[in-house]
């Protein structure tokens, strides 16, 4: 037995020789699991503030600092994105419950822009200071492969 996401789907897998009341009372049980799950992945914004400080004084010398960070509802092709003018991050919910490593990356990705607005080598040379970048990359562009989303380099 097994629950998981897929998008905006909950996929729960549960033995065809169940009974469909062993079903229902399996299906809640895991449904559980996974929020419980998801709720510890799920930093709520002051944990991302706080997440964010610490990855900007680790990877960026502490030479920035978000005024906010908080999550978002409204961005469906775009991981994050900042308002350089007021030093505010947004991440997209669609983050929540992926590993802390990819939601970390997006937080470095938006700090640099706090440095440099645009996407050129300055930019790239501040991102790739977080030791996970391919990988949280290569993850994202999975992610949005599958769901068939455009990927950009530019969350």
């Amino acid at each position: 037995m097994s629950a998981y996401r897929e998008g905006d789907t909950v996929v729960v897998l549960v033995p065809a020789r169940f009974t469909a009341a062993e079903e229902r009372e399996w299906v809640e049980t895991m449904l559980g699991r996974l929020e419980r799950r998801d709720n510890r992945r799920r930093p709520g914004e002051r944990e991302l503030e706080r997440r964010a400080a610490e990855l900007a004084r680790r990877y960026l010398g502490g030479r920035v600092y978000a005024s906010s960070v908080r999550w978002v509802d409204n961005q469906q092709t775009r991981w994050g994105s900042c308002t350089v003018e007021e030093g505010s991050i947004r991440l997209s919910r669609r983050l929540e419950g992926m590993p802390s490593w990819v939601v970390d990356y997006v937080l470095v990705h938006e700090l640099a822009h706090l440095l440099e607005p645009g996407h050129g080598p300055d930019f790239w040379a501040l991102v790739e200071r977080y030791p996970r970048t391919a990988r949280a990359r290569g993850y994202l562009e999975g992610v949005s492969d599958t769901a068939r989303l455009p990927w950009t380099d530019d969350t």
